[in-house]
């Protein structure tokens, strides 16, 4: 546990002393407007230091699928599991964090919404915001007018 501990905290991170098997699985969960394949030059340091880690590729369509996927990462691993968000990513852990093979979370400049809040309520809380529009469906994007020269 103690390596654990040195190894992730290099990176930023934090682990929860209450752990009390050493925790050999990180899943990584990555922030809106994100894929998995940001969090590479995170899974090789890990890796290389002897974790199992998994990057959760969720479908982004909602909170509640993309919990669901995570969930299902969960199940596959053997053992307890740290959970990683950033972003979006933290809304995703915060619920998908219940799940009985989890032995912390870790926020990343993520969302970590209380009780009930929702990721619009918890957003409205952080400085800068970034300009998305949402269409009647529910689905979430960039507007152009953020990005200069557009």
């Amino acid at each position: 546990m103690r390596y654990l501990a040195t190894t992730v905290l290099a990176l930023g991170l934090s682990v929860p002393a209450f752990a009390v098997e050493p925790v050999k699985n990180i899943v990584l969960v990555h922030g809106q407007f994100a894929d998995a394949s940001g969090w590479r030059a995170v899974y090789d340091i890990l890796s290389k230091d002897g974790y199992n880690v998994s990057m959760v590729q969720h479908p982004m369509t909602s909170l509640e699928e993309d919990v669901a996927a995570t969930t299902r990462v969960l199940q596959a691993l053997q053992g307890p599991a740290i959970l990683v968000g950033h972003s979006y990513g933290g809304a995703v852990i915060t619920q998908a964090g219940n799940a009985p093979q989890v032995a912390g979370l870790v926020y990343i400049a993520a969302h970590a919404p209380d009780a009930g809040e929702s990721t619009a309520i918890n957003k409205n809380k952080l400085p800068g915001q970034i300009r998305t529009q949402t269409t009647p469906d529910g689905y979430v994007f960039v507007q152009a007018a953020h990005f200069q020269g557009l």
